[in-house]
């Protein structure tokens, strides 16, 4: 039966071979959602990191206009800002905007908030296919059972 892009089978009328396959099926997306979580959780962390860095610097003092520029990931050389009422804000595949601190602010606050809802609608679909993978586990042990109680009674 199909309802809304769903399909629901009866698993009792499958065989193991077919229960397995299924499960494996399941397995795949479910490592598949994970890895997507954890990558929505990495960016979620970034936007975070961003977010604070634009608070620190409208908390800054306004005579403090010293920085450490990263030219690597280990090597800095000390800056100057000469605008420090502005940032450029990567707004994706990298292209940048110049926003206002309190823009960008706004901007990180609304993608974190993105990510977070995000993660919460993925993060229940993985429990529900956690669900469906223990559901056919124990369908597949019960036919194993039966299967093998049936094969002992021949």
């Amino acid at each position: 039966m199909s309802s809304g892009g769903r399909e629901t089978v009866n698993l009792d009328s499958l065989e193991p071979q077919q229960l397995a396959q299924v499960k494996k099926q399941l397995d795949e997306e479910l490592e598949h959602l994970t890895s997507s979580f954890s990558q929505l959780h990495g960016a979620q962390a970034k936007f975070r990191e961003c977010l604070r860095c634009v608070n620190s610097r409208s908390e800054s003092s306004k005579s403090s206009n010293e920085v450490l520029v990263p030219l690597t990931n280990s090597l800095y050389v000390r800056g100057e800002l000469t605008n420090t009422e502005t940032v450029l804000v990567d707004i994706g595949t990298g292209f940048l905007v110049e926003k206002k601190l309190k823009s960008a602010a706004t901007f990180y606050e609304s993608k974190i908030q993105e990510l977070t809802n995000s993660l919460k609608e993925l993060e229940a679909i993985i429990q529900q296919k956690q669900m469906n993978v223990r559901t056919i586990e124990e369908v597949l042990r019960q036919k194993m059972m039966a299967q093998q109680s049936s094969q002992t009674q021949s």
